[in-house]
């Protein structure tokens, strides 16, 4: 798989922009075209901020890690943690974040739990945040909210943080088996990416 280094960000952002205006110029046609009014100036500037905001509400995976723990004597990955941050500086209501999980077989969807912390001292994977998470829920871990946006008004904005999910049994990932994972915010892109369980050589794995 290629990663994509910082002129891919920057390839995929000024795409989103140029579809953008493009889109916004579109509307602005039509209005002008139609033969109804038009309506109030604040009217056309709220249609035309709520085209811009679905496009530009994209959220980056800068990092995708698992961990191993044994589960019916077996080796399985149960937890995962996904860096993920917003391409735009703007403000990303959180409450309305869906995560779809699919293996083929199963889907499972889960809401916002409401819960997000620091990661602190205790470790990505040792923070008691975990023990709140089940099946139906995910939370977060902060490592830069300086404004406390997150925190304190589940908004992501500049900050960079760690969602976490902890998947169902029957979901848990044995070597060489694979999860798909959908992020659905409130509004703007959808992002799916596919996981592949890798070799268990450690306990904490990245994936590809």
């Amino acid at each position: 798989m290629i990663k994509m280094n910082c002129w891919g960000g920057t390839s995929i952002a000024a795409v989103i922009l140029l579809i953008s205006f493009l889109l916004i110029g579109a509307t602005v046609a039509s209005v002008i075209s139609s033969g109804t009014e038009p309506g109030s100036e604040e009217e056309i500037e709220e249609l035309l901020d709520d085209v811009l905001n679905e496009l530009t509400t994209y959220l980056q995976i800068k990092d995708k890690i698992g961990k191993f723990s044994t589960l019916n004597d077996q080796l399985q990955i149960q937890q995962i943690a996904l860096l993920i941050s917003p391409l735009f500086s703007q403000d990303i209501d959180v409450t309305g974040l869906t995560i779809k999980l699919c293996d083929g077989d199963a889907v499972y969807i889960l809401n916002y739990s409401g819960q997000a912390a620091f990661v602190g001292s205790h470790g990505l994977f040792g923070h008691p945040l975990w023990n709140s998470l089940n099946e139906t829920s995910f939370g977060f871990l902060a490592i830069h909210d300086t404004d406390r946006s997150l925190i304190d008004f589940d908004v992501l904005n500049k900050d960079l943080v760690y969602t976490l999910i902890k998947l169902p049994e029957e979901l848990s990932l044995k070597k060489g088996e694979t999860i798909e994972i959908t992020l659905f915010p409130s509004s703007g892109i959808v992002r799916t990416i596919a996981l592949k369980a890798p070799l268990p050589i450690h306990s904490v794995v990245t994936f590809d």
